[in-house]
C-alpha cells in the first residue's frame, strides 16, 4: 500500500457526521467555558490579593525613586469604578489560568482531523506558546513595569514658592490598564517564534525570506510597539528591542526546522531508493544454475 493510500484510510477512519462534530464542539465549548468560570469565580474571589500583587512593581519604582514604598496610594473616582476594576482583573486571571484547558481542548477537537506526524509536531508549540507568553508576562512584571512607573514619577513636581506640588496619584482603572496592556503586548509578541515556526513547517515561510525581511522587522516592531504599548519612550523601546530579539530567535528555528525536514527528505529518498533496488536485484535462488 502506498503512502497516500495510507493516508487516505486514516482520513477516511477518522470521518465523521456532521452532528457528531457538533456534538465535540459544543462538549469543548462546555469545557472550556466551565474551566474559565470557575477560574474567574476564583480570582474574583481573591481580587483584592491579586491586585495588591500587581502594586508591588509600582512600588519597587517608588523606591527606585527614592520614595516611601508603603506610602503608594492609588484612587478610584467613581463609585463603581473599583468594582469593576476587580471584575476585569478576574476575568483577565481567569483567562490566563484557564488558557492551557482551552488550548487541549481546542487541540483535542482538531487533532483527529490531523495525520499522526501533524499531531506529533503540533505539540510541542501547544507547550511552547504558554510558556513564552509566561515569559513576557514576567518580564512585565519583574522589569518593565517598575521602569515605567519610575519613568512617570521623575515626572513629579515637589511644590516650591515658585512651583506647585504635582503628584502621581493614579486611579485603579488606569493602573489595571496599563498592567493588562503590558502583559497582553508582550505575550503576544512573545508568540513570535511560535508562529513564524509553525508557517516554516507547512512551508509557507522560510529562514531566507525571514533574514531578508530583517530591516523591514526592526521598523514594524517599533511600530507595533508605539502602538500596543503606552505613549512613552521607555516601553515603547522595551518592548522593540525583545520583538527584534524574538525575530532573531525565530529565524535561528527556522533553519533547525528546515535542516530537520531537509534530513527526513533525504532519509525518505534513501529508503525508497534502496526499496526500489531490493525490487530490481533477483533473488539469489533464482540465478543457481540447475544441477
Amino acid at each position: 500500500m502506498s503512502v497516500s493510500d495510507q493516508e487516505r484510510d486514516e482520513i477516511e477512519k477518522s470521518s465523521a457526521p456532521l452532528i457528531e462534530h457538533l456534538i465535540e464542539l459544543r462538549r469543548r465549548l462546555i469545557w472550556s467555558l466551565g474551566g474559565f468560570f470557575i477560574a474567574f469565580l476564583v480570582c474574583f474571589f481573591f481580587a483584592k490579593r491579586l491586585f495588591n500583587l500587581l502594586v508591588v512593581p509600582f512600588k519597587w519604582a517608588t523606591q527606585w525613586a527614592g520614595l516611601d514604598p508603603h506610602k503608594v496610594e492609588l484612587i478610584y473616582t467613581a463609585p463603581q469604578e473599583f468594582f469593576f476594576t476587580q471584575v476585569k482583573l478576574a476575568m483577565f486571571g481567569g483567562m490566563v489560568i484557564a488558557f492551557p484547558l482551552i488550548a487541549t481542548q481546542i487541540y483535542k477537537f482538531i487533532a483527529p482531523g490531523l495525520y499522526k506526524n501533524e499531531r506529533s509536531a503540533f505539540l510541542p508549540f501547544l507547550i511552547a506558546s504558554p510558556i513564552l507568553f509566561l515569559m513576557g508576562a514576567s518580564l512585565v512584571y519583574f522589569f518593565f513595569t517598575p521602569m515605567v512607573m519610575w519613568f512617570f514619577l521623575a515626572m513629579q513636581q515637589v511644590g516650591t514658592n515658585d512651583q506647585v506640588q504635582i503628584s502621581l496619584l493614579p486611579k485603579v482603572s488606569e493602573y489595571l490598564s496599563l498592567i493588562m496592556t503590558l502583559i497582553f503586548s508582550f505575550g503576544l509578541v512573545f508568540q513570535l517564534p511560535v508562529v513564524t515556526s509553525l508557517l516554516t513547517r507547512v512551508g509557507l515561510l522560510s529562514s531566507q525570506a525571514l533574514a531578508e525581511k530583517r530591516k523591514w522587522a526592526i521598523v514594524i516592531a517599533f511600530v507595533v510597539a508605539a502602538v500596543l504599548t503606552p505613549p512613552d519612550p521607555m516601553s515603547q523601546i522595551g518592548l522593540a528591542l525583545p520583538t527584534i530579539v524574538l525575530y532573531e530567535v525565530a529565524i535561528f528555528a527556522s533553519r533547525l526546522i528546515e535542516r530537520g525536514q531537509e534530513r527526513d527528505r533525504l532519509a525518505r529518498e534513501a529508503r525508497e531508493s534502496g526499496e526500489t533496488v531490493a525490487e530490481k536485484t533477483p533473488d539469489a535462488s533464482s540465478t543457481q544454475a540447475p544441477g
